[in-house]
């Protein structure tokens, strides 16, 4: 969860800052070290201008740059140090060899799958956003694939339950968040269940997002279950800018036809079955048929990566289901982002839904915390007359990272976007939906996290017949939404506006 995250974030580079502190008093105030101190404090100054001039010339977007330049140069003692240690994406030789590793064994187990030039009846905007996805995500296309939308998380529990009570030969389940409740709870029932029938049951789950819900032991506990269990990235209490890299990916995946993905995690506010933030606002996508090879594609790097192991070519399935022969007019894209590749294919394909709009663009995101190319993407759209619409939560589920969302609504509303925020409560919803012909379903916050750290995945759409469903269910939730007005924005008082712009300036460090 991103506050999970955005806590952690914060306590470590507090704590670095006070261990530098502390180091730095601590020569001062030993008479025999004073001299180094001086050492000390020009060794700061120099690796502070040289995290600057590293920051400046590296290729990562403009606001991530100034919102680390700014507080280096205001904090030169420190500033350099904190980045050094929290401030980027680097890999070591090992980390790169099984990065790559991931990226040939996609390439490999989907290539022949691809197809984009199939979607030329759609337009040469979808053959080009097809191919890009294939070429730089080695997501191919797939048609023979019924989507079914699913406007709350509740609509999706059972479904997920019927789903996973026919599997024959394999379950896969990747979550970034798994609490102990009466979703996750149903779910466990079903897969012990299959593993005393003999299936292959795998979870994997990340570890930020679960440590306050979960047992520490919790892997081992699966494991005792016969349920093969990997914790990605565990949290170790020491500074590493890998705590930045999470997995924020959700997957159900039954048999490689069969696969549940969007913004629900197993946990029971996801289906309303417990309130913290009012209402629950979540969607979720079902895919049957061809294009869940793709997501088990997904699932199997991720696993060979945490533990080394598996021909994935075992795990295709032999048939479809009868009912997916009939799909055949539209296409479907399973996706995935990751942070480690320098490539931002989430916000790419953001960008892309953006800027091809004729019509309209309805989005749903529970952060609106906008790098520059899409706040200007955005507002170019509305510009032109596109009519762009924008929900977002009333109830936040952390203050400060809401009063970064909506510092960004003036600059939005001044263009002619409609923000609305969703009054009964939260919500989580990450879907796009354009010209009743595109769409997305999937993980991706519109932040800086999710473009830019976490890994992330989704489902771009192609004139599959779901995308009137999205439009449907944002309509429905605009009627409950209250429209945000740009007097409204402009009559807080100035205090709290320049507050907003601070936080504006920071928001890719939160």
């Amino acid at each position: 969860m991103k506050k999970l995250a955005s806590i952690l974030f914060h306590r470590l580079t507090m704590t670095a800052l006070l261990l530098v502190v502390q180091l730095a008093l601590l020569l001062a105030m030993m008479g025999r070290f004073s001299a180094y101190f001086v050492y000390f404090y020009w060794f700061c100054i120099a690796l502070s201008v040289a995290a600057v001039l590293w920051i400046v010339g590296n290729k990562s977007d403009p606001g991530y740059k100034i919102a680390w330049i700014i507080p280096i140069l205001l904090f030169p003692v420190f500033g350099g140090l904190i980045y050094l240690l929290l401030g980027g994406n680097r890999l070591s030789p090992r980390q790169q060899r099984k990065m790559q590793g991931m990226d040939r064994q996609m390439a490999s187990a989907l290539e022949r799958d691809c197809k984009a030039e199939e979607l030329s009846g759609f337009g040469a905007d979808a053959v080009n956003q097809a191919r890009y996805l294939e070429q730089y995500a080695h997501a191919p296309a797939y048609n023979h694939t019924e989507a079914t939308y699913f406007p709350l998380g509740d609509d999706a529990f059972p479904r997920m339950l019927e789903e996973l009570r026919k599997a024959k030969r394999y379950i896969f389940v990747e979550y970034f968040i798994i609490e102990q409740g009466v979703f996750w709870d149903s779910i466990l029932e079903v897969l012990e269940e299959k593993v005393r029938e003999g299936l292959d049951v795998r979870v994997i789950y990340d570890d930020i997002g679960s440590l306050f819900t979960l047992p520490k032991d919790y892997a081992a506990q699966l494991e005792a279950k016969g349920i093969r269990c990997c914790v990605f990235n565990r949290f170790i209490p020491i500074l590493s800018l890998r705590l930045n890299n999470r997995d924020h990916r959700k997957l159900c995946i039954i048999d490689g036809h069969t696969g549940f993905t969007g913004g629900i995690n197993l946990a029971d506010e996801y289906i309303n079955r417990a309130v913290k933030y009012g209402h629950w606002k979540d969607t979720a996508i079902l895919l049957r048929g061809e294009a869940v090879w793709s997501m088990t594609v997904m699932f199997l790097t991720m696993w060979d990566y945490m533990r080394g192991e598996e021909c994935m070519e075992d795990f295709r399935p032999a048939s479809l289901p009868p009912e997916c022969a009939h799909c055949g007019d539209y296409f479907v894209q399973p996706y995935t982002d990751s942070p480690l590749d320098g490539e931002p294919v989430g916000e790419t394909v953001y960008l892309n839904l953006i800027n091809k709009a004729k019509k309209y663009i309805y989005l749903t995101t529970p952060y609106l915390i906008v790098s520059n190319s899409v706040n200007t993407a955005l507002c170019n759209a509305a510009k032109a007359g596109v009519d762009v619409r924008i929900i977002t939560p009333h109830i936040p589920d952390k203050k400060v990272i809401f009063e970064v969302t909506r510092a960004h609504y003036e600059s939005l509303l001044e263009a002619g976007v409609q923000i609305f925020e969703y009054t009964p409560g939260f919500m989580h919803g990450k879907n796009f939906v354009v010209d009743d012909q595109f769409g997305t379903v999937g993980t991706v916050n519109m932040d800086y996290r999710s473009m830019f750290l976490h890994f992330e995945d989704g489902v771009w759409l192609c004139g599959a017949p779901c995308l009137r469903d999205i439009k449907e269910d944002f309509l429905r939730t605009q009627a409950q939404s209250e429209r945000i007005t740009l007097q409204r924005c402009r009559a807080h008082s100035g205090v709290r506006r320049l507050f907003r712009a601070v936080l504006r300036i920071l928001a890719p460090l939160m």
